[in-house]
């Protein structure tokens, strides 16, 4: 299994010397494994160049089966531990960074005082990378909007507000609410959330497309540039909370929601861990903003 976790981690990296050093092994032992690995297999698996490793075709071919058998040995080691009970474990999951910033600390804290010997992987991404990761087996579940993603199972949360962001001595700060029909003609910062994103559902519902002039992934960076008057955007008042931006945020008209859910692909195959960390996350709930 180690010289499958080396193959996963050059794929990943690509680069021998970068994985090495990143799973505390040298670049000669890291290439004996392979070596020894593609033996086996009477395949070779990668190609080096100097600017880097990439998978042969054979390799292509058959990295999947392998990522499915890294998949399925993790899984089994979490029924081991499920087996013997939750002493240890580790939880893999995908979030939003309104979800990092507003949500997980104090989860978290309160998940760990219970049960110290569990261990977090958490990947910070949008609607689209969450919902690979998950199809993919690369994390457990995510937290997601359930109008983003297919073939996936969900549990809705909370559904929470979305508010225009605009420089403080914008016109339409002037306003208590701001109508989206106003927003369409003023330039646009829009965030990056993958395929799905919420304001221009709600724009495109009135008829109606922004005046896009950047596109970033990043919550604060688009508050940032707000802020310097680059342009106006609408972002989930959670990633709004305890920002010291120069910034006007304003309701509109209409107003537009996010709902955040958990998604998996099936609950019977979450790691024990996993169910008893969503669990502790819904009985919570009513303590998150």
């Amino acid at each position: 299994m180690k010289r499958y976790l080396a193959l996963r981690k050059i794929v990943e990296m690509g680069s021998f010397s970068r994985a090495a050093e990143a799973l505390g092994y040298t670049q000669s032992a890291l290439s004996q494994m392979i070596a020894s690995l593609e033996e086996e297999l009477a395949i070779k698996l990668l190609n080096r160049f100097r600017t880097g490793t990439q998978l042969t075709l054979e390799g292509e071919k058959l990295y999947p089966y392998i990522e499915q058998t890294i998949n399925d040995y993790f899984f089994m080691q979490e029924k081991v531990k499920e087996i013997r009970g939750l002493d240890t474990g580790v939880i893999r999951m995908g979030t939003l960074a309104s979800i990092s910033a507003h949500w997980l600390p104090r989860i978290l804290k309160g998940f760990q005082e219970i049960y110290p010997g569990v261990e977090f992987v958490i990947h910070q991404g949008d609607y689209t990378s969450i919902q690979n990761w998950i199809k993919t087996g690369a994390v457990d579940f995510g937290f997601v909007n359930p109008a983003a993603v297919n073939g996936l199972k969900t549990v809705v949360l909370k559904k929470g507000i979305m508010l225009a962001v605009l420089p403080e001595d914008h016109k339409l700060a002037q306003k208590e609410t701001v109508s989206l029909q106003d927003m369409a003609d003023e330039p646009f910062i829009l965030l990056e959330e993958g395929h799905y994103y919420e304001p221009l559902e709600a724009f495109s519902l009135i008829g109606r497309r922004p005046d896009i002039k950047y596109t970033i992934h990043d919550d604060y960076a688009v508050m940032t540039m707000v802020e310097a008057g680059l342009g106006i955007s609408m972002l989930a008042e959670l990633v709004l909370h305890r920002t010291n931006y120069r910034i006007a945020l304003r309701k509109t008209d209409p107003s537009v929601y996010r709902t955040i859910a958990i998604g998996y692909k099936d609950s019977r195959s979450l790691p024990i861990a996993c169910r008893r960390f969503i669990e502790y996350l819904q009985a919570h709930l009513s303590e998150l903003p």
